[in-house]
């Protein structure tokens, strides 16, 4: 039963979060049809045999079988193929401007939703961890981990990976997580020095992040405490973020550590609590061989919220670099820099859908904005079938000011269906390889 519950909150996550995409989509394309005097004939909520709808006008507005996006069909989208007349509120029989707009207005809506999502959000409260825009000085390396191996010390400043600047810590991991089991080159400030050091990353989750071990330094934030423990008995808070222990800071890395090594012993914990110096005295708890104080541990972090222009300005901000970041992967992948396991496809996004859907309305509505950009953006690139395609053979028909014949159209169409059908079985394979042992070996039933 528990199954069935969490594949049926599964189904109806995909459903809201995609078709609120490709709704959001297809709302571009008729509002811009509508405004070039375009006869659209149909403008459906969900695919699939028509349920019900209205008729308005030159319009059928449907609901269709299946609720997933939605569609919007031109009279005379396909007069090329059929060579029939045109009449003059006809897609085709526009000029290639007009034809640019209606095309290229659907990502742009779906860029302009996650504007607007992410500036709502940025007004209701983001939490925001404090080391995300610091300088990427290192706190902590993990023993064995490919930065111990490259020599990287503590307090290095990491100035550039692959020559790209790394201003703040948010960038350094990116720049890494995008980089699974590649040979990276990093600039370190150390001291005066600035040096060059290569550093091969490994492979970590299923989504095939790069690791490199190093991280910076975090301050420990208490999330929670547990009724009985000494933490409560001492009088902390949720929110209380610990400076030092007996006087030495102690990062998030070390922290559990250095409360597991000291079971029923007296620590000296230095504690901010909302900009207020506090100490306290604690005896661990012993808990089988370890020591416990009794919290639940996070980053610290503060939760800020922004007046109207200052959360436009950050939406802005954010979906910017997520775009650069975007651009930047397809580059790297291109140029087998980057590992195609970070491409989510149906299953994935689905899969998180419900994560995020059981996370609350605003972490959902985060979700989409990031999906909707993608979404946006992905659809502009010149492939055919998609909206970039198309936009791209206007552009060349309109570089040589001559429209490319019917077959030469139909030939694009065959060609982009066949790289349409064939991304399809990839990215759902890439999927199923991400829950299976051995990933994509796994196929691979002969060995």
């Amino acid at each position: 039963m528990a199954k069935i519950f969490a594949t049926l909150e599964t189904l109806l996550a995909f459903v809201i979060v995609f078709g609120v995409l490709v709704f959001v989509h297809e709302l571009g394309h008729f509002f811009m049809a509508k405004l070039m005097k375009i006869r659209v004939e149909v403008f459906s909520w969900g695919i699939g045999k028509r349920l019900f709808g209205i008729k308005k006008g030159d319009t059928d507005y449907r609901v269709s079988l299946i609720p997933i996006g939605g569609f919007v069909k031109f009279s005379g989208e396909e007069a090329y193929e059929q060579k029939k007349e045109l009449a003059p509120n006809d897609f085709m029989a526009k000029k290639r401007w007009e034809r640019f707009l209606v095309l290229v207005t659907g990502s742009l809506m779906n860029i302009f939703l996650a504007l607007v999502l992410v500036s709502i959000i940025s007004m209701v409260g983001v939490t925001v961890p404090e080391y995300s825009e610091q300088k990427p000085v290192i706190g902590w390396i993990d023993p064995g981990s490919p930065a111990e191996s490259a020599n990287l010390k503590v307090d290095d400043e990491i100035l550039s990976i692959n020559d790209r600047r790394t201003r703040t810590w948010s960038d350094v991991e990116i720049a890494v997580g995008t980089k699974p089991k590649r040979l990276i080159a990093l600039e370190v400030k150390r001291g005066e020095q600035v040096l060059e050091v290569q550093l091969k990353t490994e492979s970590r989750t299923r989504l095939a992040l790069g690791y490199a071990g190093f991280y910076p330094k975090n301050l420990v934030q208490v999330t929670y405490i547990l009724p009985g423990t000494p933490a409560e008995k001492a009088g902390l808070r949720v929110g209380d973020v610990f400076l030092a222990i007996n006087g030495q800071v102690v990062y998030y890395h070390q922290f559990l550590e250095v409360i597991e090594k000291n079971p029923e012993k007296e620590l000296e914990f230095l504690v901010d609590r909302d900009g207020e110096i506090l100490t306290f005295y604690i005896t661990l708890r012993l808990e089988g061989k370890v020591g416990k104080l009794g919290i639940g541990t996070g980053i610290k972090s503060e939760l800020r919220r922004y007046s109207l222009f200052p959360a436009i300005g950050r939406s802005i901000k954010e979906n910017w670099k997520l775009a650069f970041v975007l651009v930047n992967y397809v580059k790297d992948l291109a140029a087998g820099q980057a590992s195609a396991r970070q491409i989510a496809g149906p299953i994935e996004i689905a899969r998180f859908s419900r994560t995020f859907f059981r996370l609350g309305f605003f972490a959902l509505m985060g979700f989409i904005a990031f999906i909707s950009l993608q979404l946006g953006i992905v659809n502009l690139f010149p492939i055919p079938l998609l909206d970039g395609g198309q936009i791209l053979v206007l552009s060349l028909e309109g570089l040589f000011r001559k429209d490319f014949s019917a077959k030469v159209k139909q030939i694009v169409m065959q060609i982009g269906f066949i790289i349409f059908i064939l991304l399809f079985v990839f990215v759902i394979l890439n999927d199923v390889a991400k829950n299976l042992p051995n990933g994509w070996e796994s196929f691979l039933f002969w060995k």
